[in-house]
């Protein structure tokens, strides 16, 4: 057989023809071999993308960037946090930005929503699957978007198999309206989207506008025709505000009130100088007082301050706007003094105004006796935002506050105007004569009823203020004082079970027939007696705080299995006594 040359063209045509017949050169080997670094390359991408994803989500970061050009100095936290993957790890630099195949980059606004969106339903899933056939309770809230669309937001409730108490954002549903039957409507979508089955639904929390809680059409009374277990309680702290508005709204006289403090502490705090001659003057009054030994020194007194701004949704802060113009009060009249003497222009004119306002004896009545008054709701108010208060100390301190202000209506009237008289001649402001007739200022004598300063500010004010508060107090929390709560009020593990009442919670089970028959409650005097035993003499349950601590110890004693109803019972108490007790506002 004829070889020719090494080199020739006979040779290398052999050689390829052999090279063509070898599996490992094979074209479907190679392409298969290309397939898998890509898949490689292409999953090191998605990952490096998802975990930027994940910590932006975490941290309620938003993603884009004003300009995320390649010449940005800062692209946007996506694209910078990708880029520091990139710098401080090599697989991941040579799989993503400039060095991705150009349709695989993974950078385009709509893939980074992708991402979040499959984010979102992993989250889903696993909340879905962690709820499982539990009982449930539902909190919704309707509010608007930037783009001023309607739309309902919902959060679960649920105890997890380990007895925690779980609380979880499902998700916002947009509605063409606030009515009962649209948010009835949303629901229903969003119980179909991820299986939820309303007949485990054992709870609803909601706000207390009338489509939300009237008595006929409201989105509760839909719900409980479908499900008469999933009763509805407004959270305590909620009413107590809606009881505040109300007042502030519904009386003229305190609605110009607190007008004029906001304007005051605005229009003080307007700018940097002001603030600065705020403090200067009351650092200048602090010093007389103490030459003149009328202060008094310790630690954490006389710090340095500024007028407090009120909140818009709580409306107890403004108790702390009005204990600091009360304290600040000479400090606030100099700044206004400055301002008007400073030039005349319109902002000279607005403080004039409101010096002359706040200089006057019906100004600083109202200032002391709102004052008062929220002094009295502010400490009910930061007790029942707690999540560990009980309904039963709740009850007790609503009633508190109501008898304190019934108190106040018939005995606190003199002592509150010679508070008020005593401040006004500090400050050098007249103090009308209380049995002289009262004349409203702007308004013609001929036609005016005649009537005395004391039964102006007694009568017309402090009696009509204190009454409204009281109704209101009365009107909003009339339906927590319900049986039903009382009945739970018993599973409370506070003090060694003291508070445990059987007959009461066999009454419990009675709310609650498609969860106790006929022979359950037989059964179930019987079981609470010796879960009564077992409980108070069991060291375990013997430091228990509250009945989310007895669910958990239940299960980590695994005696949710034996005594199942009284585990049923804190399940069902969790739900209700978080949703009455807690201001949960779900995300907008």
């Amino acid at each position: 057989m004829h070889v020719g040359p090494v080199g020739s063209v006979h040779n290398k045509a052999r050689e390829a023809a052999t090279n063509l017949m070898n599996q490992a050169t094979h074209i479907e080997t190679a392409v298969s071999k290309h397939s898998d670094q890509t898949r490689k390359a292409y999953r090191t991408c998605l990952i490096a993308s998802i975990k930027c994803t994940k910590f932006l989500l975490r941290q309620g970061l938003p993603f884009r960037g004003y300009d995320e050009s390649a010449t940005s100095s800062n692209r946007g936290n996506y694209l910078e946090l990708l880029q520091f993957l990139a710098d401080n790890n090599d697989k991941v630099r040579e799989v993503v930005m400039e060095n991705a195949p150009g349709n695989l980059k993974l950078l385009a606004p709509s893939i980074q929503k992708e991402i979040v969106n499959s984010c979102a339903l992993e989250t889903l899933d696993a909340i879905m699957d962690d709820l499982k056939d539990k009982f449930f309770s539902i909190l919704v809230d309707e509010a608007r978007d930037v783009s001023v669309n309607e739309q309902m937001a919902m959060v679960l409730r649920y105890v997890d198999d380990n007895g925690h108490v779980i609380e979880r954002f499902v998700g916002i549903q947009h509605v063409t309206d606030t009515t009962s039957s649209s948010l009835k409507d949303a629901i229903d979508t969003l119980f179909s989207r991820y299986g939820l089955s309303i007949s485990k639904l054992r709870g609803q929390g909601y706000d207390g506008a009338s489509n939300m809680r009237g008595e006929l059409n409201g989105l509760k009374t839909k719900i409980l025709r479908e499900q008469p277990c999933a009763y509805y309680v407004h959270c305590f702290a909620h009413q107590l505000q809606l009881a505040l508005v109300a007042v502030a709204k519904n009386n003229i006289d305190i609605a110009s009130f607190f007008a004029t403090a906001n304007n005051v502490v605005n229009h003080v705090g307007a700018s940097c100088k002001r603030r600065d001659s705020l403090r200067g003057q009351l650092q200048e009054e602090l010093v007389i007082a103490f030459e003149n030994d009328c202060l008094i020194t310790g630690r954490g007194l006389n710090q340095e301050t500024s007028l407090k701004r009120a909140g818009d949704t709580r409306w107890n802060s403004h108790y702390g706007t009005l204990i600091s113009i009360i304290s600040m009060f000479s400090s606030v009249v100099h700044v206004l003094q400055m301002v008007i003497d400073d030039n005349p222009n319109e902002s000279a004119g607005e403080a004039n105004t409101l010096m002359r306002v706040i200089l006057t004896f019906e100004f600083v009545f109202h200032l002391f006796l709102m004052k008062v008054i929220l002094g009295l709701t502010n400490d009910l108010s930061q007790a029942l935002q707690r999540k560990d208060q009980e309904i039963v100390n709740a009850m007790a301190l609503v009633k508190s506050c109501k008898e304190k202000l019934y108190w106040m209506r018939n005995n606190g009237f003199d002592a509150l105007v010679d508070e008020v008289s005593s401040f006004c001649e500090k400050h050098h402001i007249d103090v009308p004569n209380m049995e002289e007739a009262f004349i409203l200022p702007g308004r013609s004598r001929r036609y005016a009823p005649i009537k005395t300063n004391r039964h102006h500010y007694r009568v017309e004010l402090f009696i009509y203020v204190i009454d409204e508060q009281i109704t209101e107090l009365e009107d909003r929390f009339n339906e927590v004082n319900t049986e039903l709560l009382i009945c739970m009020a018993c599973l409370s593990p506070k003090d060694s079970f003291v508070a445990f009442d059987k007959p009461k919670l066999l009454r419990l089970a009675q709310f609650y027939p498609q969860d106790f028959s006929d022979e359950d409650r037989l059964a179930l005097e019987d079981q609470l007696e010796i879960y009564n035993h077992y409980v108070c003499s069991n060291s375990d349950f013997s430091q228990l705080e509250g009945i989310g601590d007895l669910a958990k110890t239940m299960v980590e004693t695994r005696m949710h299995q034996i005594f199942y109803h009284g585990y049923w019972y804190c399940k069902i108490k969790i739900k209700q006594n978080t949703i009455c007790l807690s201001l949960v506002e779900p995300p907008h």
